[in-house]
């Protein structure tokens, strides 16, 4: 069953289309044609914005992680044939730093939700019995729900969709080649060359998604990428400082 079939949750999702759908009317004196995708620019923008004290939180386990590191490795390899004894010695540690190990897991698990809300709002053809409204609206002259995959099928293609498309994979891989360089691991010895490669080839998969998705979304995930590598810029920086 689709969670969003459900009355609440088609309810918000409706509702949130339905704003995104006002905030492009309200700014489309300045914004033009690109209205819609700018609202939702300016959403994304803003959702993220909402969730910057997880992503701090977040960032700050990191760096506790990191800081641990070498002495989680010399107490694993102390105690590598004394599992118990290792686990009391690593609670010790962690208790002594005031460190949750799953510290860094909850703030990813809590943002999981509201981000999917926001991506479902954009590729949802329909909410709540009716067409979503912000895939009706249009960027550019082209329809919010439309596709570069899905209207290639049906050789329907306008030169508009495909340069809105090619910019917005043009962003994602941009992003996903600087993630992939400011944020490769350090220290790869060990690691097998297909893990390496797997890894830096995960840094594009935001640009090989959005052909396929309506172009609503297209726009949320270039958006959401380019956040995403700003934030984890300015915040590797800062907790870098904070070390």
């Amino acid at each position: 069953m689709n969670p969003f079939d459900l009355p609440l949750l088609a309810a918000l999702v409706d509702h949130v289309a339905t704003a995104l759908l006002h905030l492009a009317d309200a700014i489309d004196p300045f914004a033009g044609p690109a209205s819609a995708a700018l609202a939702i620019v300016l959403a994304t923008a803003l959702v993220r914005a909402c969730l910057l004290p997880l992503a701090v939180a977040q960032a700050r386990a990191e760096r506790d992680r990191r800081r641990l590191a070498p002495r989680v490795s010399r107490l694993r390899e102390q105690y590598r044939d004394r599992p118990e004894r290792l686990q009391e010695e690593l609670r010790d540690l962690y208790a002594a730093e005031r460190v949750s190990p799953a510290a860094g897991c909850l703030p990813m698990l809590a943002q999981a939700p509201v981000l999917s809300f926001a991506y479902a709002t954009l590729v949802l053809p329909t909410i709540a019995g009716h067409q979503n409204v912000i895939l009706a609206a249009t960027a550019f002259g082209v329809p919010l729900g439309e596709s570069f995959a899905a209207s290639a099928v049906a050789s329907a293609l306008s030169p508009t969709l495909v340069v809105v498309t090619l910019v917005l994979v043009a962003i994602a891989i941009v992003a996903g080649e600087l993630s992939r360089r400011a944020f490769a691991p350090g220290d790869t010895a060990g690691v097998p060359a297909w893990a390496r490669r797997s890894t830096g080839a995960l840094q594009f998969l935001t640009a090989a998604i959005v052909p396929f998705v309506p172009l609503a979304a297209g726009v949320y995930l270039a958006t959401t990428v380019t956040w995403t590598l700003g934030q984890r810029l300015v915040l590797q920086r800062a907790f870098a400082l904070r070390a």
